[in-house]
């Protein structure tokens, strides 16, 4: 069969590639021989993969040698041992436990983060989250499985967790985009739904801004793009759990730029530090889809001229944040130019988590 030969010590990274762009053969076992690993994969790989496997070691310095032979790979046929048939899906794996009508009725997608899985479960079928948390166990391999008890409620932003099956333990190290994130499920939000949104963003920086995140969370954006960039990010968030995070997250990541952690509310930040010492910034991040739009006075104002602002909102369409972010500007003698808008992620039925990114700049 078609197969990758790649050597041992890059076997892993091309592995996570190869998956992201779904073309691993899942029927048949990774063979290894002498120094080299050999994976399945289902058609043959276009010149854009394989680039996209040659930059992807080579930017891993630290865990990879960049000589010839590390970057070096073939497509050649093997013969490779057929996996044990298992199940594929939660469905399956659910198939004898629930009926048709239940496994319809449960939302099988759920949130992976490091060791730990979050599982929402309508309230009906909640009687039998214990089959469905030990179900999800043995599917994803993962070490605890949790159930939403709530919506992502207060300023803070974490919601209550019933650990459901596996150990229970909360906090766990979550790995993106050659990332490493640490937190505590229960006590941060944290999304890794929004890691490609995440590299879209951080993809877009410049070495030598100055850059503010209104809502950092424990850091996943700022961390995406210091890892690669030479920057200065003041990154802010009311959580206090968050920030200590935040400032693990720093230190377990090998960083090209600059991030300053501020515990605070960003409208009393802004007044008390940003504001007095006329500090602007080149972009401003404002993934608080909720209520950012309470904020979207102050970041204009805190925009230099020709910043970029990335506004986020829950909305059925672009529309009304466009008008809105253009409104705002123009009190403020400020013109506004969309650079893109898109869709991050479902919210709800009729509803996404969007972005609008914007560049702010006077009036002639």
């Amino acid at each position: 069969m078609l197969t990758i030969k790649i050597p041992l010590k890059n076997i892993q990274k091309v592995r996570e590639i190869l998956m992201e762009n779904e073309l691993i053969d899942r029927d048949y076992k990774t063979l290894t021989e002498k120094n080299y690993g050999y994976i399945g994969i289902n058609k043959d790989l276009s010149p854009k993969i394989q680039n996209q496997i040659k930059e992807e070691i080579k930017r891993n310095k630290k865990e990879f040698n960049n000589d010839s032979q590390d970057l070096s790979f073939e497509i050649v046929e093997k013969d490779l041992e057929k996996l044990k048939k298992q199940p594929r899906s939660m469905g399956e794996y659910l198939k004898g436990k629930l009926t048709n009508e239940e496994v319809e009725k449960l939302k099988t997608s759920f949130d992976i983060i490091g060791d730990a899985v979050i599982l929402e479960i309508p309230e009906d079928l909640q009687p039998k989250k214990n089959i469905i948390g030990e179900s999800t166990f043995n599917f994803t391999k993962r070490k605890a499985i949790f159930m939403k008890k709530s919506a992502v409620e207060g300023v803070t932003r974490t919601r209550q967790l019933e650990h459901i099956a596996g150990e229970e333990i909360s906090e766990t190290i979550h790995k993106e985009h050659g990332a490493r994130l640490k937190l505590d499920v229960k006590e941060v939000y944290f999304s890794p739904r929004l890691a490609t949104e995440r590299k879209k963003i951080a993809e877009q920086v410049n070495d030598g801004e100055i850059i503010l995140d209104m809502f950092a969370g424990i850091g996943p954006f700022p961390i995406l793009i210091t890892k690669d960039h030479d920057v200065d990010i003041y990154a802010v968030d009311i959580n206090e759990e968050a920030i200590n995070y935040m400032n693990e997250n720093i230190k377990l990541n090998k960083l090209k730029g600059k991030i300053t952690p501020i515990l605070g509310d960003i409208s009393q930040i802004a007044k008390e530090e940003f504001i007095p010492n006329e500090i602007k910034f080149d972009r401003i991040i404002m993934n608080l889809p909720g209520t950012a739009k309470e904020f979207l006075e102050l970041a204009i104002s805190l925009t230099k001229n020709d910043g970029i602002i990335h506004y986020y909102e829950f909305s059925n369409g672009y529309e009304s944040g466009i008008k809105r972010i253009k409104d705002m500007a123009k009190t403020q003698n400020k013109k506004v130019e969309i650079l893109n808008t898109r869709k991050v992620k479902s919210s709800r039925p009729k509803e996404w988590h969007v972005v609008i990114d914007t560049k702010i700049d006077s009036i002639d």
